[in-house]
């Protein structure tokens, strides 16, 4: 899958794409990320990408041209043959009846979950729009993006963050990215309401020092988890497992 962010903060997204799973996702090509910076897409001097609101009000709002040339631009690459950036990628770039969606992250977005998740994970590839200060022109919203998301019923500074959920949250759903393609399927949020239950390891008993705490200061795993009952220990987990 390929993902291309635009946004006015390139450097936010380098430690964190740049760590644990979605590191190994994109060296072994399961994934490309490619990050825009909006200014490059600008035609003054001052590299301009807002501007204040008509009507009046507070706050900057970033302005529909750079957006419009930057989505563009992204768009026009996809017919070329074969990712230049990483001569390992199994990603070719965007062919036509290919899987594109534009999405556009905002507070009054609908809310993103893990139905959400599994359903963008199956596009070719996806454009986020990274809002910033009071917002983004709403033609933007209007005539540029496919979709609006919010990550939460709260206010953020931009949408970088929201953009770094959601290629976290798609990528872990994408074939060999967890090594183990049941990790995904048996978790919190696969199943509508559910919630996975309680996990621990070793010690079997962990002895707290010092502290005062209810039930004693020795913690213990259940007694069932060491058993070796197999078919106990799915009773016992399908029991606290939980649906909201």
């Amino acid at each position: 899958m390929k993902f291309d962010i635009v946004t006015i903060f390139p450097d936010i997204f380098t430690s964190y794409f740049n760590e644990s799973i979605i590191k190994r996702a994109q060296k072994n090509g399961a994934v490309e990320i490619n990050v825009h910076n909006l200014r490059d897409y600008t035609t003054d001097k001052h590299k301009t990408v807002d501007d204040t609101p008509y009507g009046g009000g507070a706050g900057m709002v970033l302005k529909i041209e750079p957006i419009y040339r930057c989505v563009a631009s992204i768009k026009s690459e996809i017919r070329k043959s074969k990712s230049e950036t990483n001569p390992k990628s199994k990603i070719k770039n965007l062919k036509q009846g290919e899987k594109l969606r534009t999405i556009l992250f905002s507070a009054k977005g609908k809310k993103y979950t893990q139905k959400d998740a599994k359903r963008l994970s199956k596009y070719d590839q996806l454009i986020f729009i990274c809002g910033r200060y009071e917002g983004v022109d709403e033609r933007v919203a209007e005539k540029i993006a496919d979709e609006e998301i919010s990550i939460g019923d709260f206010v953020l500074t931009g949408g970088e963050i929201p953009a770094m959920v959601v290629v976290d949250s798609i990528t872990r759903l994408l074939p060999g990215v967890l090594g183990n393609d049941q990790s995904a399927i048996y978790e919190s949020h696969s199943e509508d309401g559910y919630l996975e239950h309680a996990q621990y390891t070793k010690p079997e008993e962990f002895f707290a020092k010092g502290e005062s705490v209810s039930g004693g200061n020795v913690w213990k795993v259940p007694k069932i988890l060491l058993s070796g009952h197999h078919a106990e220990i799915e009773k016992w987990r399908k029991k606290k497992s939980k649906n909201k």
